[in-house]
């Protein structure tokens, strides 16, 4: 979409927001193609995702002209050209069925972004669809007294890449707080939606052993508080008691794969914006 650029901004709520946003992109000769705002009254914060045809306008000019809007309205801001793929890195252990899905999702065009790293802390098999044409692969094995190193090898492939987002795809290592720090905003997990209540190995078969009737699947934002971060998508998968336990982790799969791709499509998109411990999600 080489034509079309989202502006986001959240800011304190007040009158003539919207209109003083309209006015900005019309007088810049912009056609506004797709536009949405949420008005928080109990926040008293107001979001707005406006998708705009730029006409003869460059992304930097727009960004000079409206930054004197946004610092009379005390804006959090930013301008994206969609023409660009935002970069993503991926991070996976054993468990590869969100990893496989996302590589696809993006193959068939489905999630626009570039993958410019996949990083595991295990080894990677050279006929499994982990290791993929033109997208680096690097093992960096942990243990807990390697932590401290392995995190400062994946924060450098972050930096030297320019990662704008990185995606737990069932990662199974608990980041530090200060890499928690440094991925704010830019890091989404993907988790059973048992926790806190099937902690630790096995949570399906612990699921059955309970007789659930429905199990799921959240992807958030990662923060130092383990699977508390703000929520970006949720979803639920019906169960019986003709289910067995390798019934409910077949399903399990199945519901996080498309939770987590649900969310790092959105994310990719601009449609969500931290709020708090909360999220904004514009629909598509």
């Amino acid at each position: 979409m080489p034509d079309e650029l989202v502006l986001r901004l959240s800011c304190p709520d007040r009158s003539g927001i919207v209109a003083r946003v309209s006015s900005y992109l019309a007088a810049a000769g912009c056609n506004i193609l797709d536009a949405q705002q949420f008005e928080d009254r109990l926040g008293n914060r107001f979001f707005m995702r406006v998708v705009f045809d730029p006409a003869d306008g460059s992304a930097s000019e727009l960004r000079e002209g409206f930054a004197p809007i946004a610092a009379e309205y005390g804006m959090d801001w930013d301008l994206r050209d969609r023409s660009a793929p935002p970069k993503v890195i991926i991070l996976v252990s054993k468990f590869d069925h969100c990893l496989v899905d996302l590589l696809y999702r993006k193959r068939i065009g489905e999630i626009d972004m570039d993958i410019v790293a996949v990083i595991s802390n295990h080894p990677a098999d050279p006929d499994h669809p982990l290791i993929t044409p033109g997208i680096p692969f690097h093992h960096l094995p942990v243990t807990p007294g390697t932590k401290p190193e392995q995190e400062a090898q994946v924060r450098a492939i972050i930096e030297e890449t320019g990662a704008d987002l990185v995606v737990l795809a069932r990662y199974m290592q608990i980041l530090s707080d200060d890499m928690a720090r440094f991925l704010s905003g830019r890091c989404i997990n993907i988790h059973h939606s048992f926790l806190p209540g099937f902690k630790g190995a096995k949570p399906y078969h612990q699921a059955y052993e309970r007789g659930v009737k429905m199990i799921g699947a959240t992807s958030h934002y990662v923060t130092a508080d383990l699977d508390e971060g703000p929520i970006i998508a949720q979803d639920v998968e019906a169960i019986s008691h003709r289910d067995t336990p390798e019934d409910l982790v077949a399903k399990g799969r199945d519901v996080e794969r498309r939770v987590l791709a649900r969310a790092v499509r959105m994310h990719l998109e601009g449609r969500v914006f931290l709020n708090g411990s909360r999220t904004v999600v514009f629909a598509s």
